[in-house]
């Protein structure tokens, strides 16, 4: 059995503080922390050493699939891609955002299971410890029966609720925008689309009933629930009070503050985070704001995988959060809302779900090495001379 010791200056405790220190691995497991090398020694000097990344919430392996509008590349190639990127950027747990839309195309019943079936296939292959995040639009009253089935038999490892059709019909029908972005994933002309986006729209009665059902059986199983883009604290409480207690970007203040109040673990983006900004404007909340007033208490990778090693670097240099708070936010945390107790922090008898991040100046940070069940899946030829 391989026994490894890694030595840092800067390893980040369970309870917060920042130790020069070792961290031993021995069967995937933190064996101890603080005793003397028991194995091969690695010595990264000044890199952290940090508890491994939990994104539950990243959908950029969809430009790996579809880089540009319809050019379609196979679905194990763009997951395997995908794993690259995971763990170049110390992500070792990762729940793949997959949309089951009432759209055909990219978010369609076809590409879903295709996706659904090729990750199942590839994740012997697979780096990261990677995860059926399926996204389900409300008015797919039509995939119920499915995904009903799909929970019953275990494989969703988190279900969230989503409804974009009143804001796609907001955006055409009131605003007057193009349909481009949605012609093209789907595959449809405009008034096909158009067609379609009313003939969904008429049967929001059916709605409600329908994310009772999969919300009960949802519970039943265990399995984490979350609801996206709630707009308003009434909509946070009725997701809440079936046992959505995850609140995925909540729209605004009073709704992300009904959310804290409840209990409910709150997301935002850690894009957000990065650029400043929301990439909506001025509608988009301020994720760093959200962090700093106590509203928000994870970050995802949302679109950018990059992003989520870095907002925590972000966060504690512009004293928005102490930075092992802010490590909390893509670790313990996240391990934490998912129901995920064997991950998310260095202390004895976890995982060995490591990152090992080189920090130098004001720039970018750089994941140097990052270790999945003690496994190293990631190291540059920096990292074996440091």
């Amino acid at each position: 059995m391989t026994i490894r010791t890694i030595a840092s200056r800067r390893v980040l405790l369970a309870d917060g503080s920042v130790e020069d220190t070792t961290v031993t691995i021995e069967g995937g497991r933190i064996a101890a922390v603080g005793n003397a090398c028991r194995g091969e020694e690695w010595d990264v000097g000044d890199a952290w050493v940090l508890p491994g990344v939990i994104d539950l919430h990243g959908d950029a392996f969809e430009r790996q699939m579809m880089p540009r509008p319809g050019v379609h590349f196979p679905m194990d190639l763009a997951l395997l891609d995908t794993d690259a990127q995971l763990v170049s950027n110390g992500i070792t747990t990762a729940y793949h955002g997959v949309t089951y839309s009432w759209e055909p195309g990219l978010r369609g019943r076809e590409s879903t299971v295709g996706l659904k079936a090729a990750l199942e296939a590839v994740k012997p292959q697979l780096a990261c410890d990677t995860r059926f995040h399926l996204r389900h639009e409300t008015y797919n009253l039509d995939a119920e029966a499915e995904i009903m089935g799909w929970l019953d038999e275990g494989s969703v490892d988190l279900l969230a609720f989503n409804d974009h059709s009143d804001i796609i019909l907001d955006r055409i029908l009131v605003k007057g925008k193009s349909t481009a972005t949605y012609t093209a994933r789907t595959g449809l002309s405009h008034d096909a689309f158009v067609d379609l986006l009313h003939r969904v729209a008429e049967r929001k009665a059916e709605v409600p009933a329908s994310i009772d059902r999969l919300a009960a059986a949802a519970v039943a199983k265990g399995v984490a629930l979350a609801s996206h883009d709630d707009h308003t604290p009434d909509m946070r409480r009725r997701y809440h009070s079936v046992g959505c207690r995850i609140a995925e970007f909540p729209m605004n203040t009073p709704t992300a503050e009904t959310a804290v109040a409840l209990g409910d673990p709150v997301i935002c983006g850690a894009p957000n985070v990065v650029r400043g900004g929301s990439h909506l404007g001025a509608d988009g909340i301020l994720a760093a704001r959200e962090v700093r007033e106590g509203r928000c208490t994870i970050l995802v990778s949302d679109y950018y995988y990059p992003s989520l090693v870095q907002a925590p670097f972000v966060l504690a240099r512009s004293g928005d959060a102490r930075f092992a708070d802010a490590w909390a936010l893509v670790s313990a945390n996240p391990a934490a809302a998912a129901g995920l107790d064997d991950r998310g922090l260095i202390t004895e008898g976890r995982r060995a779900d490591l990152a090992i991040v080189q920090e130098g100046g004001t720039g970018p940070v750089r994941v140097v090495g990052t270790l999945v069940n003690g496994r190293a899946v990631h190291r540059t030829e920096i990292a074996r001379t440091i």
